[in-house]
């Protein structure tokens, strides 16, 4: 098969909006406020085992990489995950976020509200990233594309609806969205750039609709075992 033009290309990966997280029904009664506490706990407590897993994908990505440049490159995300040193980071902020909806720490990090389906889809993303081609575990990550909108709608609607959440729990998001910009447009420009076959382009697309699942199924598992207690 010929590859198809980069904007045809593009426009077939932007075609998997509908599919992201962003309409998933736990998202809009968040946004909705009517998220009991117990439910944005679980939700930040089964968030964080995908937040502290990011790293480790990214380094699975950068160890199968053999091109110096994008190495050079995707390393700085790493860095952006785990901080240059311990007490900063983006999964430092999100324990922050968790320790803000009344989560302690030491719950946080000893994983005891993590449910099956949220570890089973996260491990899913990282043994995916360790396994494909490089720059099919790159596209699975074009959720990019479509986070920086869910993330300012999110931040807006969790200090309005939840004005109880201390403004330092919103330290994740408030950086992330200008992160996540420039690290879209980059993502995207990789994976056009090197998915040079109409194989790799397709396999590209079916990478960012597979981490759109894991997404959703994060989600599922929360919104259907939240509900029954307090994590």
């Amino acid at each position: 098969m010929t590859a198809v033009p980069p904007e045809e290309f593009v426009a077939e990966l932007r075609a998997l909006a509908p599919r992201y997280w962003d309409s998933h029904p736990f998202h809009l009664r968040m946004h909705a406020g009517q998220l009991s506490k117990h439910e944005l706990q679980a939700w930040a407590a089964n968030r964080w085992y995908y937040q502290r897993c990011i790293a480790q994908k990214d380094a699975a990505i950068l160890s199968n990489c053999p091109l110096p440049d994008i190495r050079r490159q995707w390393r700085e995300r790493i860095i952006w995950h785990d901080g240059s040193r311990p007490g900063e980071g983006g999964a430092e902020n999100w324990i922050r976020l968790a320790e803000a909806v009344g989560l302690t720490r030491e719950e946080v990090l000893d994983e005891r509200h993590v449910l099956p389906g949220t570890r089973f889809a996260v491990d899913a993303y990282v043994n995916f990233a360790r396994t494909q081609p490089w720059v099919i575990a790159v596209a699975s990550g074009l959720t990019e594309m479509f986070s920086g909108a869910l993330m300012r709608k999110r931040l807006a609607a969790l200090r309005e609806q939840y004005p109880w959440i201390a403004e330092e729990g919103f330290a994740y998001f408030t950086n992330r969205i200008q992160a996540v910009a420039g690290e879209g447009r980059a993502t995207l420009d990789i994976v056009v750039e090197h998915a040079v076959t109409r194989e790799q382009q397709l396999a590209a697309v079916a990478a960012l609709s597979f981490k759109c699942d894991v997404l959703r199924a994060v989600l599922d598992a929360v919104d259907y075992y939240s509900g029954k207690g307090k994590p």
